[in-house]
């Protein structure tokens, strides 16, 4: 969403093509989980930083194709041919892979029986926050997802036990040491049986990961966060170099096949960040890159958005509303 605002920005016609049939990406799967490391973005929800990004990334009228997942890439020439899945064809000289983690599927719990509990209180996301007001909150994982759900449910929850296989965490340190103050660590141990009254676990038997010994612990709700298995479809066929994690790109955002470059999650180089602030900063410099591979000529980066000339009739309306709406309270 940041690429297509910032692409409208250097002028160039901007088509974004999703999978899905909202925008938003994986920060869907957490739409209640807070945001804090956005710059200049004071503490926010999921939810609506992708409201903010989908407006944002609407100001200069991109076309919006959803529901689209692209199943085939053919090179004619100077244009690359893109066919959905769905038969539709699209046409264009340059592209910009943002595909993040892909069609992300959760790694459920894999225990005979888990299933059994899925509607009621094991849960592989959280989506409301109150549901866990006063109750005894078991939390199994070791990453980000994991450890910022144990910090959030703690403020209102009887009780948080954190479980993870192993003694690290591979969360960020700063979260796993606010999580260790207020709630309680077992490590290193995993669910080994859930024992339930008929379709609600009220007992969760944890193995130790070395010892083999065994505990049981009353619980009201169980969080599951072991990550998820990505699936790319058919981009990874295109023959791109790629790395354990993600497609490679240079430290201009160009991937192995001149026209095409990759931004966020996707993607892999050297010194990449993987936060929502670092796909910002790939977005931009994708960007760039497919307005110098378009234009040789053209400048290494867009103005400054209060310099920019794409902004002068929108700051005049902006400023124009702010009078208006000052003129009626004077009134």
């Amino acid at each position: 969403m940041y690429a297509a605002f910032y692409s409208g920005m250097r002028a160039m016609r901007t088509k974004l093509i999703d999978a899905k049939e909202e925008l938003g990406g994986f920060m869907r799967t957490y739409p209640e989980k807070l945001v804090w490391d956005v710059g200049g973005v004071d503490p926010i929800h999921c939810e609506r930083l992708i409201d903010s990004l989908e407006k944002q990334a609407r100001t200069f009228d991109p076309t919006l194709v959803l529901g689209q997942e692209i199943a085939q890439m053919e090179r004619q020439d100077d244009i690359f041919v893109l066919t959905s899945k769905t038969g539709e064809l699209h046409s264009t000289r340059t592209i910009l892979l943002c595909a993040g983690r892909g069609m992300t599927q959760v790694q459920k719990l894999d225990i005979e029986g888990a299933n059994r509990y899925e509607l009621n209180n094991l849960h592989y996301t959280v989506t409301d926050l109150s549901r866990f007001k006063d109750q005894r909150v078991l939390i199994s994982g070791g990453g980000d997802s994991a450890v910022d759900w144990a910090n959030e449910i703690v403020k209102l929850a009887k009780q948080v036990i954190v479980v993870h296989r192993r003694n690290e965490f591979t969360a960020h340190e700063l979260p796993v040491a606010q999580m260790k103050t207020s709630a309680t660590v077992m490590t290193p141990y995993s669910i080994s049986r859930l024992y339930g009254e008929g379709d609600r676990i009220k007992t969760v038997a944890l193995e130790h990961s070395e010892t083999g010994e065994i505990e049981q612990i009353e619980v009201d709700e169980v969080i599951v966060s072991h990550g998820f298995d990505r699936d790319f479809g058919d981009l990874l066929k295109w023959g791109l170099d790629k790395e354990d994690y993600g497609v490679s790109v240079d430290p201009r955002m160009r991937t192995s096949i001149p026209g095409i470059f990759g931004a966020g999650d996707f993607i892999t180089y050297g010194s990449k960040v993987r936060l929502i602030a670092g796909a910002f900063n790939d977005a931009v410099l994708a960007v760039n890159s497919v307005k110098l591979y378009l234009d040789p000529s053209a400048s290494d980066m867009a103005g400054v958005s209060s310099h920019n000339a794409r902004f002068f009739e929108k700051n005049k309306a902006i400023g124009n509303e702010g009078r208006a709406n000052l003129n009626v309270i004077q009134s």
